[in-house]
This record gives C-alpha cells, sequence and structure tokens, in this order.
C-alpha cells in the first residue's frame, strides 16, 4: 500500500518500473502478492491516480478467468 500511495505512475510503462511483477490484461493490472499464490486485480486510473481493487483471487481462481 505505501508502494501504491507514494507512487506518481502517469502510465502503464512507468508502473512496471516499480512493480515489474505486474501484468496488464483487458484493461485491468493485474498483481501476483502473497509469493505468487495470489492475484490482485486493479483498474487504475493514470489521470485521477486511483487504483480501485476489483478482485483478490488464488490462483487456480484467477486462471480461470471469470473475473474478466
Amino acid at each position: 500500500m505505501d508502494v501504491v500511495e507514494a507512487a506518481d505512475w502517469t502510465n502503464p510503462a512507468e508502473l512496471k518500473k516499480t512493480l515489474g511483477n505486474a501484468s496488464f490484461v483487458e484493461g485491468k493490472t493485474v498483481f501476483n502478492i502473497g509469493g505468487n499464490k495470489y492475484r490482485l486485480i486493479s483498474p487504475i486510473n493514470y489521470e485521477l491516480e486511483t487504483v480501485l481493487v476489483s478482485h483478490v483471487l488464488t490462483h487456480k481462481e484467477y486462471d480461470k478467468g471469470k473475473w474478466k
């Protein structure tokens, strides 16, 4: 959380420099968390500087793709 609050990202490339494990899928950002056991899915509005959490899933749940 501190990393996100301190960030000043204006685009996905800048986010990727800070959080290299982030992926970008269908307009959302996917973070690997909990030792790569979980996926946190977030739509990010760079203009408004908001990061919303839409899903927190296990790797298995994420792979099913129902969050898309």
